[in-house]
């Protein structure tokens, strides 16, 4: 495992985290078991970063990391996010959010606790009660660093712009089939040292041949357009764009945290073997990002 600094935080993180949002059966059914040994194996595997959220499985992502990190909290760096999208980001709401993840998580402090999804709120709401809020609650011990989080990439920018935060998380930004964070959002991100965490490389799983039910059948046709340019970067095995994907990011200097989202151990396991330091060759980035110069798949 490869482990570098998160930001200005100081953490040291593995390059390799592992994201709660397939935990509790929002992606297809888990079987709770293999939920708990495939955490503990990650852990024993090297991966110390674990990001999750009160909307994965409204609060069960939480509950199930929670129960397989009761004796191993030291050997964590934990994040989650406050609130959930279907609330509003209120003051008090705030603070129940984060209470509510500390207890689930049976933990007394999360490590990172960042905005969710801030695109779904009003930003003056989130810069005059959310992020007091989080203040609050830093000052009194319950969370060390605070993070935003968006596929909004310009609102993004906006939220960085206020320096109020020690780490950003994008998702489905900087992947194959729509890298455009590397234009803007990630230099930036590197100018003010700020820990980086980048979600959803697999393109909501189109990369690996399997997209997500509820996107949209333009941008599903887009993605499997796309996915036909990339062809040379397709190895012998089944799905052969997962390692490619995958390699992508974790190369990335300037992306300290690349997150594999599984309920599975056998999915864990082939995505730690990627963390091997190796990336695609000088000439595959080249033509990677040429493809899709400046053009998003996503909205």
């Amino acid at each position: 495992m490869e482990y570098t600094i998160f930001g200005k935080t100081g953490l040291k993180v593995s390059k390799l985290g592992l994201g709660g949002a397939p935990l509790a059966g929002d992606f297809g059914a888990t079987d709770e078991d293999e939920v708990q040994l495939m955490i503990h194996e990650a852990i024993d595997s090297g991966i110390n970063f674990i990001d999750t959220a009160p909307l994965y499985g409204k609060g069960e992502s939480e509950r199930r990391i929670g129960k397989a990190i009761t004796d191993r909290r030291e050997q964590v760096v934990l994040a989650s996010k406050a609130v959930r999208s279907d609330m509003r980001y209120d003051y008090e709401t705030t603070i129940r959010s984060v209470e509510d993840s500390l207890r689930r998580l049976k933990t007394d402090w999360i490590d990172i606790m960042q905005i969710h999804d801030v695109e779904t709120q009003p930003f003056e709401l989130l810069v005059n009660e959310t992020l007091p809020a989080l203040e609050k609650l830093r000052q009194d011990g319950k969370v060390r660093f605070l993070g935003v989080t968006t596929r909004n990439l310009p609102l993004l920018l906006k939220y960085m712009a206020t320096d109020k935060f020690d780490s950003i998380q994008f998702y489905a930004r900087y992947m194959l089939l729509d890298n455009t964070a590397k234009d803007e959002v990630i230099p930036l991100a590197k100018e003010m040292n700020l820990g980086v965490v980048n979600g959803s490389v697999l393109g909501m799983g189109i990369l690996a041949d399997a997209p997500a039910s509820f996107l949209k059948e333009e941008i599903r046709l887009n993605g499997l357009a796309r996915m036909e340019k990339l062809a040379f970067l397709r190895r012998t095995e089944p799905k052969g764009l997962i390692e490619p994907a995958m390699r992508f990011s974790l190369s990335n200097p300037d992306i300290q945290v690349t997150l594999t989202g599984t309920a599975s151990l056998a999915a864990l396991r082939t995505n730690l073997s990627y963390c091997d330091g190796k990336g695609l060759e000088p000439e595959e980035m080249k033509e990677v990002y040429a493809l899709f110069q400046g053009q998003p798949l996503f909205d």
